[in-house]
């Protein structure tokens, strides 16, 4: 990867429906919202697609399957790509691309057309992170995971998650396409009740990964997930402005994004030199 490609960063669960998108996303807006650059979130789960819900889009103007034609073609440019990514009002360095809508037709998306995916979008934007399916069978998960830079295992304390299903899936299954557990950081789910009886440490040492953070999830994450309002729980709950902030920074540190602070570290010198200008003048 050269110098002035994106670094891709793949989420994938050990287990469906366990709070992967979830985390994914608020990694993501976390990342914007200390970044001056476009990051984007991607979500590349073809026969399980629901961030567009969570956001309250129902039906996206522009979604992944929409983008067909030209991933068949190998004819997607970064102009296009960068038009089908939808901001966030709110935090408009934030770019999002809406899943497969069309489930039917998960099956037919090519190695070819995501690989042809991703180099477009190390292309276009500064992050990326992409959300894939927790199964092996399709072709968004296995290529986003040979791509990534980064690559970003979600499970929780349980046991029949970490130990059955992320052992047989990536002590097993990840392997044979070339990745192997060492190359995976961790993000742990907890659940309103409590953390369970594993520790992280456990946990990673179990599946030979290493630590990112943790993730806990909340009964008004929930009702927000449900009513189209995660960006609002992210951006105004308590729990919700924490949420995926300490995994957001290591990413932001080790992969060179430009942060707000280095930006604006001057801005204090320059406020001092002007309230001595006008001290000077009265």
């Amino acid at each position: 990867m050269s110098r002035s490609e994106a670094s891709l960063a793949a989420f994938v669960g050990t287990t469906p429906n366990i709070g992967t998108t979830s985390a994914a996303f608020a990694t993501a807006y976390r990342m914007a919202e200390a970044s001056i650059d476009p990051i984007a979130y991607f979500c590349l789960n073809l026969k399980s697609a629901k961030i567009h819900r969570f956001l309250g889009e129902d039906e996206p103007s522009v979604s992944l399957d929409k983008l067909r034609p030209e991933l068949i073609a190998q004819s997607l440019t970064p102009d296009k790509l960068r038009r089908a990514a939808s901001p966030i009002t709110k935090l408009p360095n934030l770019h999002i691309l809406f899943g497969n809508m069309v489930r039917d037709q998960a099956e037919f998306f090519t190695p070819e057309e995501v690989d042809h995916l991703l180099d477009v979008a190390r292309q276009t934007f500064a992050f990326v992170i992409l959300d894939v399916s927790a199964y092996w069978d399709n072709a968004a998960t296995v290529c986003a995971l040979r791509s990534a830079d980064v690559r970003i295992l979600v499970t929780t304390s349980a046991l029949s998650h970490f130990q059955e299903d992320g052992k047989r899936w990536i002590t097993q299954v990840s392997p044979l396409f070339g990745v192997t557990p060492d190359q995976y950081e961790t993000v742990i789910i907890q659940n309103s009740h409590g953390t369970g009886g594993y520790r992280m440490k456990d946990i990673c040492k179990e599946l030979g990964t290493s630590s990112l953070g943790q993730f806990k999830l909340s009964e008004s994450m929930f009702g927000q997930l449900d009513s189209g309002r995660y960006e609002e729980w992210l951006r105004g709950d308590a729990q919700g402005k924490q949420a995926m902030n300490e995994p957001a920074k290591q990413l932001i540190k080790n992969q060179g994004i430009r942060p707000i602070q280095k930006a604006l570290r001057k801005q204090p010198w320059h406020r001092k030199l002007m309230t001595h200008r006008r001290g000077s003048s009265s």
